[in-house]
């Protein structure tokens, strides 16, 4: 989602014209920042983590079903 925004309204643009480009202008920035966060090694090594604990936890919890224990 791209947005062409102008640093002064030109003449015959309305006050909601301008309101509508600001706002596509504010979320078009909010998607690119949620994108360049989503792609920082950070957060893929946090969804790694999480990935990894809900398997630790599935295969505790398939053991304790057929009455194996942790070691």
């Amino acid at each position: 989602m791209t947005t062409i925004t102008a640093s002064r309204p030109r003449g015959g643009v309305t006050a909601f014209e301008r309101t509508l480009l600001a706002t596509a202008s504010a979320l078009d920035s909010y998607v690119g920042s949620r994108v360049q966060r989503r792609d920082a090694i950070e957060h893929r090594r946090a969804l790694a983590a999480q990935a990894s604990a809900a398997l630790a936890r599935r295969e505790a919890q398939a053991r304790g079903c057929i009455g194996l224990l942790p070691r």
